[in-house]
């Protein structure tokens, strides 16, 4: 069984059809998945899969995910791409190129703690 809940869903084909035609679609965006870790603390993020400028910085994302499942400003969340912690400054299109997977997605995960990575 795949970590993904979206992996488990659909299947191969579906995400590389969906994938190709989104990046064909919408130049200079990138097809992104954040599900949440099996031993998070925080509530289920609703909408897994985001569709997100290249030149977004992964800090901003991280502040897009943070507000999605309302994590008080008490906490700290993480998200690890490939089981790595990236910097804030870096772009989700530098993270694409270099970590997305083989159906065409950027797969992150979130959690409460930081001994996943």
């Amino acid at each position: 069984m795949s970590f993904s809940r979206y992996k488990n869903e659909k299947s191969f084909e579906e995400r590389k059809k969906e994938s190709s035609i989104l990046l064909s679609k919408y130049e200079g965006h990138i097809p992104v998945i954040v599900d949440k870790d099996t031993k998070c603390n925080f509530q289920d993020i609703e909408k897994q899969k985001f569709f997100v400028p290249s030149d977004l910085t992964f800090g901003h994302f991280l502040y897009v995910v943070r507000k999605r499942i309302n994590v008080p400003a008490t906490e700290t969340i993480f998200i690890f791409v490939n089981r790595k912690l990236p910097h804030s400054n870096v772009s989700m299109g530098s993270l694409y190129c270099s970590n997305k997977d083989s159906d065409g997605f950027l797969y992150c995960i979130y959690c409460s703690d930081s001994a996943y990575g």
